[in-house]
């Protein structure tokens, strides 16, 4: 059973930074990746970033990087995404979420789903 837990959202003013949280309970689920999405209001659900779960690779959308950092605490479980340098634009409702053998940027290959949360930028 896969389960996973995002937390950290909240109200930020833009150049500001936030730290999310994914609690990643994973069983016996074959992991290619973890990835971050977000959505804002009236918008598709977008790729951020993503992390290769053996292999430790990185990935980021454009728009995000230099900006936005992957971590990953095994002992905890955790996976992070690191916010710095907040823009309005960058308000959305942020969501982890794993997939097994596929595309890391590709949303509808990613088959378990956190639920989401809430990151407001101020400007």
């Amino acid at each position: 059973q896969v389960q996973l837990v995002e937390t950290g959202g909240g109200l930020v003013q833009a150049g500001g930074s936030l730290r999310l949280s994914c609690a990643a309970s994973i069983g016996t689920f074959s992991v290619t990746h973890l990835g971050w999405f977000r959505q804002a209001p009236g918008k598709e659900r977008e790729f951020v970033g993503a992390i290769d779960w053996e292999g430790r690779r990185k990935y980021y959308a454009d728009s995000v990087k230099g900006r936005f950092t992957i971590s990953r605490d095994d002992a905890k479980s955790m996976v992070y995404l690191q916010m710095n340098i907040l823009k309005p634009e960058d308000a959305a409702d942020y969501y982890c979420a794993v997939e097994s053998g596929g595309y890391f940027w590709r949303k509808d290959d990613y088959d378990y789903w956190g639920q989401g949360t809430q990151v407001t930028v101020s400007s």
